[in-house]
C-alpha cells in the first residue's frame, strides 16, 4: 500500500510538470516508454571517444551501441551489470538504483528516475534513449513489451572508379596484373525478429566491394560473402538464455571471454574500466572474426547459480603454407574481404573448434564469483613465421584457457578481479594473465578507478579483451588511476593516467618497452541547449625508429588536442562546432603536425531529419591524422581519418515515409588540394577526390 503510494504521489507531481516530464516535453506524463532520438547512438560515441585512441575496436562498440538502441533495458528487471555495461551510471547511482526497486518497487516510468536519489537530469536525458520501463505491474496493469520486426537493405559505392576495377591490361611478358573478381557495389540486408528478455532471430548478409557474387556450397560459398544468423531464447523456466548460430560470451573481465560493448582508456575515465559479466548474446555485426559460431545454453542450477556451456565450430582466414607436405597457419585475417584470388585462398582455410564452460555465482547484490574453461583446436598446425618479436606467440593446435573472476560491492565500492592461464600444445605455452581493480564514488561528486592488470608474453587467449594498452591481452603490465570530479551539475572535470611496460618485443618495437598516457578533460552544460568540452590526451611510446639499420628504439610523443560545442539556434535546428589538432614525434625529430576544423548541423522536422558535415583538414603526414566521428545511417559506423590536406563534406537525409518505412540517403565527397590521386593499390582514384553514395530502407512489419 505504501508502495502504491508513492508511485501516485509521484505520478501527480509529474502531471503537474514538476518532474522531467515537462523538460522533455512529452504530452502524456504517463508515458511509460518516451520518444528516443535517433542520433542518441551518435551523440553517445562522440562523447566517449573525441579523440582517437588506441586497443578500441569502434566497430563493435558501435553495433553493440545500436542493438541496447533498438532493445533498450527493462529498468525493472535489467540486473546490475546489464545497467553497468551503458557505461553511463555511477557506482554510487547503480547502488541507489537497486535500493530503490527494492524499497519502492517497480517504476511506473522512466521519468520516476528524477525521484531516485543521485540521480540528476544530465545522467537521466544521456540514459533514457537506452532503456525503458515495460511489462510491469501497478497501477496500469501489464503492458506488453513491443516486438522488433524489421528488414534493412543498404547499398553503397565510390562513384569513381578505383584500379582494382578498372581492365586488366597484359604487361610485355603476357601477364595480367591483379584486379577485384567482383564489382564495386556494397550490399549488406539485416532482418530481425525479437522480443527482449524473450526471443530473437536474425539473418544478416554483406558483400563487400569487389566480392564476387557466388553460389557454391561446396566451398562455403552462398551468394553473398558474408552470412551471420542466429536463434535465441531466454527466460524458459531455468533456461535463462540458448543460442544456435552466431554468439559471443562476456565473462569475468574478459581475459577468456569477451565481447560486445567493451571499452578500454576513453573520455569516460571510470567507469569502463570494468567489464560487466553478460553471458552470451547474439553477434549481429559486420566484423567477420571474433565470434563463435555453433550453440550456447545458460541453465540455473540454483537461483544463484548459472551454468553456462557453448560450443563452436568456425573456419578461419589464414594465410598458410605448406613445410614438409604439411600444412602450416602462419597468421589469422581480420578484414573479412575476399577480393583477389590471394584472398580467397586464405579464406576459411583453417577450421577453429571450441569447447567451453562458465559457472557463475551470484547474490544478485553484493557478489559474484565464476569459474571458466575453453579450449581450441586447429585442424591445422600454427605457427608464426620465426621473428624474434613472435618468439612467444602460440604455436601448436591446442590451447586451453582457465579463468577465475569475482567481484564484490560494499556500498559504493566495487571490487573486481580475474586470473587466468594458458597452456597448449606448445613448449611456449603456460602463461598467465590477471587484472585487479575497484570503481568507487567517494561522494556525490568525486568518482575514481584504480586497475593494476599483468600479461604475460606467452599468455594465449584468442577471445579475450582484457583492459589493455594494445590490441591484444598479450605482454603487457600496467597500472591506470581514472577520476571524475563534478563541480557542480553543469561542470565535470576527469582525468586518467595510465603506465605500462612490454616484457618482450613488439612489432616494429626491436626490444622491451615501456610507455604511459593521460587525458584531461573538462566539460560545461549550462542547458539542454547548450554543450561544451575540451580535453587534452598526451601519449608517450617506444618504437624503432624509421630507415634505421641497426635498428634504434627511440620515444615517441603523440599529442591529441579538441574543442567542442553544441548548441541549438531554434526548435529542430542545431549545430555542432569543432577545432582539433594533434601531433606525432620521434624523439629528436621535429613533430608531424595536423588539424581539422568541422562545423555540422542537424535540422529536424516532422517526417524529414538532414545533418551535414563542412571540414577543413591539414596534416603533415599520415603520423598526424585526425580522426572525427562522422553521422550515418542506422547501423553504419564511420570514424574516418582526415589526412593531406583538403576538405570533407557529407549531407545525410533521413525520411520517414510512414509509421513503416523508413529511408536514408548519404552523399559525402573527400577533396584534396595537395595529392593529384586519392587512395593507393588497387584502391588508388586517379583524381583529387572521392565521392561515395549510400542508400538504405528500413520496413517494420
Amino acid at each position: 500500500m505504501i508502495k502504491t503510494n508513492l508511485h501516485i504521489v509521484y505520478l501527480l507531481l509529474a502531471s503537474w510538470g514538476i518532474t522531467c516530464v515537462s523538460v522533455y516535453a512529452q504530452s502524456n506524463p504517463y508515458n511509460r516508454n518516451p520518444d528516443r532520438s535517433t542520433d542518441a547512438v551518435g551523440r553517445y560515441i562522440q562523447d566517449l571517444f573525441p579523440v582517437q585512441t588506441e586497443g578500441i575496436d569502434y566497430q563493435s562498440v558501435y553495433d553493440a551501441l545500436t542493438q541496447l538502441y533498438a532493445n533498450p533495458l527493462d529498468l525493472n528487471t535489467a540486473t546490475r551489470e546489464e545497467l553497468e555495461a551503458t557505461y553511463l551510471l555511477t557506482e554510487r547511482q547503480l547502488t541507489s538504483l537497486a535500493n530503490y526497486r527494492l524499497d519502492v518497487g517497480d517504476l511506473l516510468s522512466v521519468y520516476e528516475l528524477q525521484a531516485v536519489p543521485d540521480f540528476d537530469l544530465p545522467t537521466i536525458r544521456r540514459l533514457i534513449p537506452f532503456v525503458t520501463v515495460a511489462g510491469t505491474s501497478g497501477l496500469f496493469g501489464n503492458l506488453p513489451t513491443p516486438t522488433d520486426n524489421y528488414l534493412i537493405v543498404r547499398y553503397e559505392q565510390v562513384m569513381e572508379q578505383q584500379k582494382g576495377y578498372q581492365e586488366a591490361i597484359a604487361d610485355k611478358n603476357g601477364k595480367l596484373p591483379t584486379r577485384y573478381l567482383g564489382n564495386s557495389q556494397q550490399w549488406y540486408a539485416r532482418y530481425r525478429y525479437s522480443r527482449p528478455r524473450a526471443f530473437s532471430v536474425g539473418l544478416t548478409l554483406e558483400k563487400d566491394p569487389g566480392e564476387a557474387m557466388r553460389w557454391q556450397p561446396s566451398a562455403r560459398q552462398y551468394g553473398t560473402d558474408y552470412v551471420s544468423f542466429h536463434a535465441q531464447l531466454q527466460n524458459r523456466g531455468r533456461w535463462r538464455n540458448i543460442i544456435l548460430g552466431d554468439y559471443q560470451l562476456q565473462v569475468g573481465q574478459g581475459l577468456v571471454l569477451s565481447a560486445g560493448f567493451v571499452l578500454g582508456k576513453s573520455a569516460e575515465t571510470v567507469q569502463t574500466v570494468r567489464r560487466p559479466t553478460l553471458g552470451a548474446r547474439p553477434y549481429t555485426s559486420l566484423t567477420e572474426y571474433g565470434y563463435f559460431r555453433g550453440a550456447t545454453a545458460t541453465y540455473a542450477i540454483r537461483p544463484t547459480l548459472d551454468l553456462t556451456l557453448m560450443a563452436a565450430r568456425n573456419r578461419r582466414d589464414a594465410n598458410t603454407t605448406t613445410d614438409n607436405q604439411e600444412v602450416i597457419a602462419t597468421s589469422l585475417q581480420t578484414s573479412g574481404l575476399h577480393r583477389t584470388p590471394s584472398e580467397l585462398d586464405d579464406q576459411g582455410s583453417l577450421l577453429e573448434t571450441n569447447i567451453g564452460a562458465h559457472l557463475l555465482y551470484h547474490d544478485r547484490r553484493q557478489s559474484q564469483l565464476g569459474l571458466t574453461f575453453l579450449r581450441t583446436d586447429f585442424d591445422n598446425f600454427f605457427r608464426r613465421r620465426n621473428l624474434p618479436y613472435n618468439q612467444y606467440e602460440f604455436t601448436g593446435k591446442h590451447n586451453l584457457v582457465l579463468g577465475l573472476h569475482g567481484g564484490y560491492i560494499w556500498r559504493n565500492w566495487n571490487f573486481f578481479g580475474e586470473v587466468a592461464r594458458s597452456s597448449g600444445s606448445a613448449t611456449n605455452s603456460g602463461g598467465t594473465g590477471v587484472v585487479i581493480g575497484t570503481l568507487t564514488s567517494f561522494t556525490k561528486k568525486i568518482d575514481l578507478a584504480i586497475l593494476i592488470r599483468h600479461y604475460d608474453q606467452n599468455f594465449h587467449s584468442f577471445y579475450s579483451n582484457g583492459f589493455s594498452e594494445g590490441s591484444r591481452t598479450i605482454n603487457e603490465s600496467g597500472a591506470y588511476v581514472g577520476a571524475k570530479y563534478t563541480v557542480y551539475r553543469k561542470l565535470t572535470v576527469s582525468a586518467f593516467v595510465d603506465y605500462f611496460r612490454f616484457p618482450w618485443l613488439k612489432f616494429l618495437v626491436e626490444k622491451p618497452s615501456s610507455g604511459f598516457d593521460y587525458l584531461l578533460q573538462t566539460r560545461y552544460t549550462p542547458n539542454r541547449q547548450t554543450a561544451f568540452y575540451a580535453i587534452y590526451h598526451e601519449e608517450h611510446k617506444q618504437k624503432n625508429l624509421p630507415d634505421s639499420n641497426p635498428k634504434v628504439i627511440v620515444g615517441t610523443t603523440r599529442r591529441s588536442l579538441a574543442f567542442n560545442a553544441e548548441y541549438k539556434l531554434t526548435p529542430g535546428l542545431s549545430l555542432r562546432s569543432r577545432v582539433q589538432w594533434g601531433s606525432f614525434a620521434y624523439s629528436a625529430q621535429s613533430s608531424s603536425n595536423g588539424f581539422a576544423l568541422v562545423q555540422d548541423a542537424t535540422l529536424e522536422l516532422r517526417k524529414l531529419s538532414l545533418s551535414g558535415r563542412i571540414a577543413l583538414f591539414g596534416t603533415d603526414d599520415y603520423d598526424s591524422r585526425q580522426y572525427v566521428y562522422e553521422r550515418d545511417v542506422l547501423y553504419a559506423f564511420s570514424f574516418p581519418a582526415y589526412y593531406n590536406r583538403g576538405f570533407r563534406h557529407y549531407l545525410l537525409a533521413q525520411y520517414n515515409l510512414n509509421r513503416h518505412v523508413t529511408i536514408w540517403l548519404r552523399w559525402s565527397r573527400t577533396d584534396l588540394i595537395n595529392q593529384q590521386t586519392v587512395g593507393s593499390d588497387l584502391d588508388q582514384i586517379n583524381a583529387p577526390h572521392k565521392s561515395e553514395v549510400k542508400i538504405q530502407t528500413r520496413w517494420r512489419f
